[in-house]
């Protein structure tokens, strides 16, 4: 067939390049049959080719309308007819809400070129020499716009055999395109406009829909945080205006309450007032309070409405960008033999085994920096300066969280470069099959290794400790880590935040701008050396266009784009009920995100080849999966790890009045201290009083009355000592 017989033809111009023994009339037909595959089938206007065998040079190449029309009725390229018809517009109360809306929005809105008349629509058909009075032809010069002479190109063979080092379309050579290049750069690339909608349909003309398809749901995305973001505001300003009635954290930090807590270290750890937790406990309820369960219900509708409003969006630009009919072109990415399931069976094997082992590796360093908060915290409490030992639990939930979010972003790169590696071996049929395969592994990865530590602290932490005179060690002398007083929500919340904000921050921002910047600098440095060597000295021309362009860092695809913001909306959703203020920072970095991407595309990056597609493929499936699974993760935060249940079932059941008083002393289990083991007794305990009994925490007391030690004691108001 004419794609076959294309790679063939273009495979076979190789040995021309290399070989120069052949006759001369052989040589010179060959290097005509040369000229006309590349004219036929490379044509794009001012795309920029560097050869590598004389060094850096440029060819520019320009598509004739010949070749356009027949390239373009060969793939059944549609392109816009004479026949146009109405859109019909909304009545009544809708059409009124519109215009409204659109006037209250109209500073808002890009000064771009607009369609003349956004009434009527053109009828599209697919492109033929001979029905070409159907067409609605102006000038042929500008009939084909810059996104379908693109799909027109076919050179990806001579750049994967090293005939070509690079080839991409200019950003700002023709008049028409310098115009857009302009507006682009002027209403859309600057931080200046971040509060103006975004010119999605200059931005398909531009980049090619898969870019402008990108960048509308970027948009619709943000545009959704705003609400969440202002509800997260009201529920956070609920917990500070709340905080002073709160009976708990109130009863926590009253100092006549005779709170007196067990040791948290054996031997050189002693007995504490529950009132030094004061502060942990008021913190706790900013975030921990009745406010949050409808803060995760509506998290979970806001999901929802997202994705559907995401679906009415992709449908209506899938409209009037002509993508309802598209029919994708599955490019093969092996052209050899089928392979059999015994020919992938090793590559799978692979898969499988290194996928499991990345997995186990996210673990492994979650539990390396569990150890490194119980072993500093034991070194912290031999510790002779009473300020250092004081502050032993601020300290270690700090470094932890700093040490945790370097291996996070250390991994992250790693794990792209491994789920690449794995793709390849695998050897995938089609690109399309190549970038799902690429896109799910990755994810699942970085999944992983971002959401691992969360899941530790939100349902492990605290729970595996065990009671006093029976605790559960680690490596025979370390106890397993305990929540603070006033619950784990308030550590969640910690982790979640720093992990959020330093991804955001280091990997979403600085490596965005100081990465492509250090390799721009770096590739004009070394371009520069070789043109000072191979240049005479009467040359001295200002850079060309072509020259600047090929500065730039080449476009690798959308997946890291998207990925940030997959990463980004799983932390806005799954965890929501412990960090209420997630919307609010995620929209303060998408407002900076659209902009900076904006810019990177059209200042930092080369211009990319134009590719249709008519939906973010993979992705929506991802968003729907982490918005389902929302649901389920909040859920389990409200009911094990926040005390809203056991709050209710103290309110409702157990208490005397109705009201939360003496909740704190319902939820602490108490101990007699002489039945601690030998050796585990505080030395030389400087406890303002004599200590019979000593309390310890909620999230320990999950075992069986009878494995208690009862001894009578007045600090049980029923004589019970342990509430389950």
């Amino acid at each position: 067939d004419r794609k076959s017989l294309l790679w063939r033809n273009l495979n076979f111009i190789q040995p021309i390049h290399f070989q120069s023994k052949t006759k001369k009339m052989q040589y010179r037909l060959l290097l005509k049959l040369c000229f006309r595959l590349i004219f036929k089938y490379i044509v794009f206007p001012f795309f920029m080719f560097q050869s590598k065998s004389q060094g850096l040079s440029f060819v520019r190449i320009h598509a004739p309308w010949q070749v356009l029309s027949r390239e373009a009725e060969l793939l059944k390229i549609k392109m816009p007819t004479k026949k146009m018809y109405e859109i019909t517009e909304e009545k009544g109360i809708l059409k009124m809400l519109n215009e409204i809306w659109c006037k209250l929005t109209e500073p808002l809105q890009p000064q771009v070129p607009r369609q003349e008349n956004t009434k009527m629509k053109t009828l599209s058909y697919p492109f033929s020499r001979e029905k070409i009075y159907l067409y609605n032809i102006k000038d042929k010069d500008t009939f084909f716009d810059n996104a379908t002479r693109s799909r027109i190109v076919s050179i990806g063979t001579l750049i994967a055999n090293n005939v070509y080092d690079a080839a991409y379309p200019l950003h700002d050579v023709l008049r028409f395109q310098f115009l857009f290049f302009f507006f682009l750069y002027q209403e859309w690339a600057r931080y200046g406009v971040f509060y103006k909608f975004q010119p999605i349909d200059l931005i398909r003309k531009y980049f090619g829909e898969k870019i402008g398809l990108y960048f509308a749901w970027l948009g619709l995305y943000t545009e959704f945080l705003i609400p969440s973001s202002v509800v997260g505001i009201i529920v956070f300003l609920y917990g500070c205006i709340t905080i002073e009635s709160d009976i708990p954290s109130k009863e926590m930090c009253d100092q006549r309450n005779a709170f007196t807590m067990c040791p948290l270290c054996d031997k050189f750890c002693d007995y504490w007032n529950l009132s030094s937790a004061c502060a942990t406990a008021r913190a706790s309820h900013l975030f921990d309070n009745p406010a949050t369960v409808f803060f995760s219900i509506f998290m979970a509708l806001w999901a929802t409405m997202f994705l559907e409003q995401w679906k009415r969006l992709q449908m209506r630009l899938s409209y009037f960008w002509d993508l309802t009919g598209l029919e994708e072109e599955e490019v093969s990415l092996n052209e050899k033999e089928k392979l059999t399931w015994s020919d992938r069976m090793p590559g799978y094997a692979v898969n499988f085994g290194l996928i499991l082992f990345m997995i186990m590796l996210a673990f492994s360093a979650v539990f390396g920096v569990i150890v490194y908060r119980i072993t500093t915290a034991a070194a912290l409490s031999f510790s002779t300066n009473e300020t250092t030992r004081s502050n032993v639990r601020v300290t270690v939930t700090a470094t932890a969280v700093i040490i945790n979010l370097v291996v996070v972003l250390i991994l992250d790169e790693i794990y792209g470069a491994v789920a690449k590696w794995l793709t390849e071996i695998e050897i995938p049929k089609t690109e399309k099959n190549f970038e799902e395969r690429l896109i799910l592994k990755a994810f699942l990865l970085k999944f992983v290794n971002s959401y691992a530590s969360i899941f530790y602290v939100a349902f492990f932490k605290g729970r595996f400790v065990g009671r006093p005179g029976r605790y559960v060690y680690v490596f025979e002398g370390y106890r397993m880590e305990e929540c603070a007083p006033g619950g784990c929500l308030m550590e969640l919340c910690i982790q979640l935040s720093i992990i959020m904000l330093g991804k955001q921050l280091i990997q979403n921002n600085l490596f965005e701008i100081g990465i492509p910047k250090l390799k721009k600098l770096f590739r004009k440095l070394k371009d520069e050396r070789t043109e000072l060597k191979e240049m005479d000295t009467n040359q001295s021309k200002d850079p060309q266009q072509w020259n600047l362009d090929y500065i730039l860092e080449p476009f690798t695809g959308l997946t890291p784009e998207y990925m940030e913001m997959i990463i980004q909306f799983g932390f806005v959703t799954l965890f929501v009920a412990s960090f209420p203020l997630a919307p609010v920072f995620a929209l303060l970095n998408n407002i900076i995100e659209v902009r900076l991407d904006a810019k990177k595309f059209v200042t930092e990056l080369r211009r990319p080849d134009t590719v249709r597609e008519k939906d973010i493929g993979i992705w929506y499936n991802i968003l729907s999966c982490i918005g389902k699974l929302s649901v389920m993760i909040n859920a389990f935060v409200i009911a094990v790890t926040s005390d809203f249940i056991p709050r209710l079932m103290y309110q409702y059941a157990y208490s005397q009045n109705g009201t939360m008083h003496g909740f704190i002393n319902h939820t602490l289990s108490y101990f007699n201290v002489s039945q601690l083991k030998a050796g585990t007794q505080p030395e030389n305990s400087l406890f303002a009083q004599e200590v019979s009994f000593c309390n310890f925490g909620k999230h320990t007391c999950k075992l069986k009355l009878t494995d208690y030690i009862y001894e009578p004691s007045p600090l049980s108001p029923n004589g019970d000592f342990c509430t389950v």
